[in-house]
C-alpha cells in the first residue's frame, strides 16, 4: 500500500472511532505517542539500516496532522468518550516486551532461560530482541547479530566458519578458544564495505551460537566489542533461568508527595526509566497527573 492509502486508512479510522462515539482525538495522541516510543527506542544512537516499526508509514508528524484534521471534523477537543479506567483495567498485567519463550533484554544484558544461555554488551549498545535474532547498535556504528547455528553433530567450530558462509572470510585469522568452558571459534572478513568479526560457541552437542559484529569500517571498537561480548556469554545456572520473569504493565495510584521520578524508580527491567515512564503515560516533563490518578508502570 502507499503512504497516502496509509494516510486515508488513519483518517477511516478516525471517523469510525468518532462515529461510534469515541474521542476522535484519541489517535493523534496514539500516534504521537508510538513516535515518542520509536524516539525513546533509538535513544539518539546510531541506528543499524533496518527501519524502525514506523518507518512503513507516513511520518509520525504528517500521520498526526493529518489525524488531528480528521478528528476535527466532530469538533473541538474534548467531545466523545475515552473510557479511560476500564482500559487501564484490561492492560493491568499485561505482559510487556518478550516472554520466556524468546529472551529477556534487560539493560546491556540478554538472558534466554530456556535455551539457558546468557551475555551482556558494552555501555552505548541498544538491545533489540526481534523473533529471528538478536541485534544491537552502537553510537560508533558497529551493529550486532546474534542467533543460532545448525551444525551436524560432531563439526569443528573452526570447519563451520570454513565452510562458505561467510563472504571474505580471512581464513589465516581462524582461531580456537574457550569461553567459560565452552569451545569456541572466532575469524575475520571482509566484503561488500563492511567488516565483519564473527565467534561461534558451542553450549551442547546440538547447540551452537553467533555472534556477528559488523561495521564499515575496522574500529578499534569493533574488535573490542566483540571480544567483551563474546567473553561475557555464559551459561545459565538452573536457578538463574527459574528467577527470571517477564516483565509486566503494572498499575499505581499517584499519591500526594509524588513525583515522575519517584514513581519511576517503581520500574525494573528496562532503561532509561524515567523517559519509559513519561512515553507509557504520556507525559511531557514533569507534569504528574493529579493524586488519586493511576499510571502505568513496568516491573517483573
Amino acid at each position: 500500500f502507499s503512504q497516502q492509502q496509509e494516510l486515508e486508512a488513519d483518517a477511516i479510522g478516525v471517523r469510525t472511532i468518532g462515529k461510534a462515539g469515541y474521542d476522535p482525538c484519541a489517535a493523534a495522541r496514539f500516534l504521537d505517542l508510538m513516535g515518542r516510543f520509536a524516539a525513546y527506542k533509538s535513544a539518539g544512537s546510531v541506528q543499524d539500516k533496518r527501519p524502525d516499526f514506523l518507518a512503513s508509514h507516513p511520518a509520525t508528524p504528517q500521520r498526526v496532522d493529518f489525524a488531528v484534521r480528521a478528528a476535527r471534523q466532530f469538533g473541538a477537543p474534548g467531545i466523545g468518550e475515552v473510557d479511560r479506567e476500564r482500559y487501564l483495567q484490561g492492560i493491568d498485567g499485561m505482559l510487556f516486551g518478550d516472554d520466556r519463550s524468546q529472551g529477556f533484554v534487560r539493560g546491556k544484558n540478554f538472558y534466554h532461560p530456556t535455551l539457558g544461555v546468557a551475555f551482556t554488551v558494552p555501555s552505548g549498545f541498544i538491545l533489540d530482541n526481534t523473533t529471528d535474532a538478536v541485534l544491537a547498535t552502537a553510537p560508533d556504528g558497529t551493529a550486532l547479530r546474534f542467533d543460532g547455528a545448525n551444525l551436524p553433530v560432531g563439526t569443528a567450530l573452526a570447519d563451520y566458519i570454513a565452510s562458505g558462509w561467510v563472504n571474505g572470510l580471512d581464513r589465516n585469522s581462524i582461531k580456537s578458544f574457550s569461553v567459560n568452558g565452552l569451545e569456541a571459534a572466532s575469524a575475520r572478513a571482509e566484503a561488500k564495505g563492511w567488516v565483519f568479526r564473527i565467534a561461534v560457541i558451542r553450549v551442547g552437542p546440538s547447540a551452537t551460537y553467533r555472534f556477528i559484529f559488523a561495521n564499515e569500517t575496522d574500529t578499534p571498537g569493533l574488535e573490542q566489542s566483540t571480544n567483551e561480548t563474546v567473553q561475557s556469554f555464559r551459561k545459565l545456572s538452573p536457578q538463574e533461568a527459574a528467577a527470571l520473569k517477564p516483565l509486566r504493565v503494572q498499575l499505581v495510584t499517584v499519591k500526594s508527595g509524588d513525583t515522575v521520578d519517584s514513581l519511576a524508580r517503581r520500574m525494573n527491567g528496562v532503561d532509561r526509566p524515567g523517559d519509559l515512564f513519561r512515553v507509557l503515560n504520556d507525559i511531557k516533563g514533569n507534569a504528574l497527573p493529579p493524586a488519586g490518578d493511576k499510571v502505568k508502570i513496568i516491573g517483573d
